[in-house]
């Protein structure tokens, strides 16, 4: 592990995540459990680049059918979102949501990987319920945000 994953190890412990480093070392992952769901997040970085990211992944895939609806959910979700964004794989319909940070040259301090951890999951839990009612409650992406937004 680098710098910046050494950085989130000890914020984590610091706020007592529950986390486990993956086998080959190039992330950890953790859970959060939300109003809206429970989730698991992964902590990345890219060493040579100095780049830190942080993952929230939704916990049901988007079917087929449906991925043009959720993409403009999504689009619609990120319109206006200061910290990080939604993205999904069109391939296999996995929904994520990603912030993350430029850390070359910089001191990387665990009170910035508590801002986008937290800037993360919290946005995520906050459209979940949404997302889900676009998946599996056959509402439109604008009504969806609609009723997540107000």
């Amino acid at each position: 592990m680098g710098r910046l994953l050494d950085t989130a190890w000890r914020f984590f412990e610091e706020d007592d995540w529950s986390f486990e480093p993956l086998e080959n070392g190039s992330a950890l992952r953790c859970g959060f459990e939300g109003e809206s769901s429970t989730f698991t997040c992964f902590a990345q970085e890219q060493a040579e680049k100095e780049q830190f990211i942080f993952y929230s992944v939704v916990p049901f895939r988007t079917p087929e059918n449906l991925r043009a609806a959720v993409a403009e959910y999504l689009t619609r979700a990120n319109y206006g979102l200061v910290i990080g964004n939604f993205e999904m794989d069109y391939a296999d319909g996995e929904v994520s949501f990603k912030t993350s940070m430029d850390a070359e040259g910089i001191e990387f301090t665990e009170a910035m990987v508590k801002n986008l951890v937290y800037a993360n999951v919290l946005t995520t839990d906050r459209y979940l319920p949404g997302l889900m009612r676009v998946v599996y409650g056959g509402i439109g992406p604008e009504e969806a945000i609609r009723e997540v937004e107000e």
